[in-house]
């Protein structure tokens, strides 16, 4: 059910939420966090609500969604609609739109909506804050969630975020590789358990997370780091072999080949934000791996 309520307030929205929720029974119960959602653009405004939904199935929340309004506007308007049962998946979601002077107080706008005694995530689907840590609506969160692959500059995107960096802050593009990651640890695992002398990582040049992969792969060796543009592979260099995983820009399969052993086929395909939403909703603790590779970025040799 969507419920439209133009040219409203904080208190008759609130209103609106008892009432469904005398309707329909205690839908705020069982929530673990509120979900604030901050697109700067309508173009990604229901994609980000639709991830939310499906990643509410493991974390069942209340989203909030800060949407664009018409900042130009000369009187402060509020418009708002709700959405509950199966428009929200397991969320109620709350979307309010901020135009004129009142889209410069989101943050006070947010907070009669936080549920009480749970963490806050806040999340930027596109264009992220400088600092999200100082942002009003990051003030409010535990955990600070950016995306630069949807940033104007993908890799300038994901390099500034080691400079506005704050503990509890993530990037999508970092969850878009856990797999990738898993891989390449399990590969060098296996014997003759060499050092690694160099990596190569290669991909679209507006991937982000090839570049974070890079500065992760340069924080843990000691050799040259490459980031290239070209096939998507990775590949990782020891004195008695070269390791290569690879797969098809749009391919579901990888391979990974080792010197003088078997190829193997492992399912790898591209991580939908759904996935990597819910996997960045599973802690509110530092993760101080992701900060590493940040730092390792500025190691990384573009060629």
């Amino acid at each position: 059910m969507i419920i439209d309520m133009p040219n409203t307030d904080t208190g008759a929205i609130n209103k609106r939420i008892q009432a469904l929720r005398e309707e329909g029974g205690a839908i705020t119960l069982g929530r673990v966090l509120t979900l604030v959602i901050a697109p700067d653009t309508e173009a990604v405004l229901e994609e980000s609500i639709d991830a939310a939904n499906a990643a509410s199935r493991e974390h069942p929340c209340r989203v909030i969604v800060v949407a664009p309004g018409d900042r130009r506007a000369d009187k402060a308007r509020l418009d708002a609609q709700l959405r509950v049962g199966s428009d929200a998946g397991a969320n109620e979601v709350v979307v309010l739109r901020l135009s004129g002077p009142l889209a410069n107080h989101a943050s006070s706008v947010v907070m009669p909506f936080l549920l009480p005694d749970t963490p806050v995530v806040t999340w930027w689907p596109d264009v992220a804050p400088p600092v999200p840590a100082q942002d009003p609506l990051g003030r409010l969160a535990l955990r600070r969630i950016t995306d630069a692959t949807n940033g104007t500059d993908p890799l300038q995107s994901i390099k500034g975020r080691l400079e506005g960096y704050t503990p509890g802050d993530t990037d999508l593009a970092w969850s878009r590789i856990t797999y990738w990651r898993a891989l390449l640890a399990a590969a060098v695992d296996e014997p003759p358990h060499e050092p690694i002398n160099s990596a190569l990582v290669s991909g679209l040049a507006t991937e982000p997370a090839l570049d974070v992969l890079a500065g992760w792969l340069a924080s843990r060796i000691d050799g040259p780091v490459q980031r290239a543009v070209g096939e998507l592979k990775v590949e990782l260099v020891r004195d008695s072999e070269t390791i290569v995983l690879s797969r098809p820009q749009e391919g579901v399969t990888a391979r990974i080949t080792r010197t003088s052993k078997p190829e193997a086929l492992v399912p790898l395909a591209r991580r939908e934000t759904r996935e990597c939403l819910a996997e960045d909703m599973r802690r509110l603790d530092a993760d101080e791996i992701y900060f590493e590779a940040l730092k390792g970025i500025e190691k990384v040799q573009y060629v």
